[in-house]
């Protein structure tokens, strides 16, 4: 939200399972599974974590992921596009269905920026801001998103 892609991604990397893979065996559950919680360091099961699979943050991370560092946020007007990406991603290719419609997304960003949408062009037009419109939508969809 505040524009700092490299330190969001940064973040979410180090949010997911994976992350903690080198401490599988005192973590004690599947190295690709969100946990409930994990024991401080005043337990004596310091580091373990319990009640896999039962967080919600799976859910949690998908829309962090998908509406907030791709930027694809559903709208009530309509489809929004507005990511937020590290800087050394030079192209992103996203796959959406909304309102049972078909969106195929490519975010250019050549100019390895951060934030900042300069034009959304919709099946060869071009949107007024990062809004598609419902009225503007077909059945499927190309999607051309160049960052500042």
């Amino acid at each position: 939200m505040l524009g700092r892609g490299n330190q969001a991604y940064d973040y979410y990397r180090k949010f997911m399972p994976a992350s903690y893979n080198t401490r599988a065996e005192i973590r004690e559950i599947e190295p690709y599974v969100y946990n409930q919680f994990i024991n401080s360091k005043y337990s004596p099961r310091y580091g373990a974590a319990r009640l896999p699979w039962l967080s919600g943050s799976a859910a949690w991370a998908y829309y962090t992921a998908t509406q907030y560092i791709l930027g694809v946020q559903p709208d009530y007007a309509g489809l929004r596009i507005d990511p937020c990406l590290p800087s050394d991603w030079k192209e992103v290719r996203i796959t959406r269905r909304f309102q049972k419609k078909n969106f195929n997304i490519i975010i250019s960003n050549e100019n390895c920026v951060q934030k900042g949408v300069q034009k959304i062009i919709l099946n060869g037009n071009q949107m007024e801001n990062n809004l598609i419109p419902f009225k503007m939508m077909r059945k499927d969809n190309t999607v051309l998103v160049i960052m500042i």
